[in-house]
């Protein structure tokens, strides 16, 4: 492969999803407890899928970055992000519901910033994708 077929250098957003995506792998890791209440009530076993997201989180940072990876790891990071959505909507459903039960400042503001994220996943998984190419 010649330099004329490699992508071209990251963009600012797809940079920022390397980064973000470096930050929430590792976390994914050494505080699984974290995400495992957002794995659907009807997946199996959400701590293995909590750690193998985020070590596949750390693999597609990792292909991101690296011009020769880039073209399967862009596409393999937005699949990545449309596999997770899911526990997205679930986080914000319970952020919901969490604020129905007992309202205070802190749970309304994590209800409000997981509604707001999920429209926003979208704009990642384009970054993702376009990364690629």
């Amino acid at each position: 492969m010649n330099t004329a077929d490699l992508p071209a250098p990251l963009g600012r957003g797809a940079r920022g999803l390397v980064a973000a995506f470096a930050v929430s792998g590792t976390v994914h890791l050494v505080r699984p407890e974290v995400f495992e209440p957002t794995i659907p009530r009807a997946l199996p076993a959400p701590r293995a899928l909590v750690v193998w997201s985020g070590v596949a989180e750390l693999v597609c940072a990792a292909g991101m970055l690296h011009p020769r990876t880039r073209r399967l790891a862009g596409p393999a990071a937005a699949a990545l992000l449309v596999g997770v959505y899911p526990a997205n909507v679930q986080m914000a459903v319970d952020a919901v519901r969490a604020v129905r039960r007992r309202r205070t400042p802190a749970r309304v503001v994590r209800a409000v910033v997981t509604l707001a994220r999920l429209p926003l996943q979208w704009p990642l998984v384009l970054w993702a994708a376009r990364a690629g190419r």
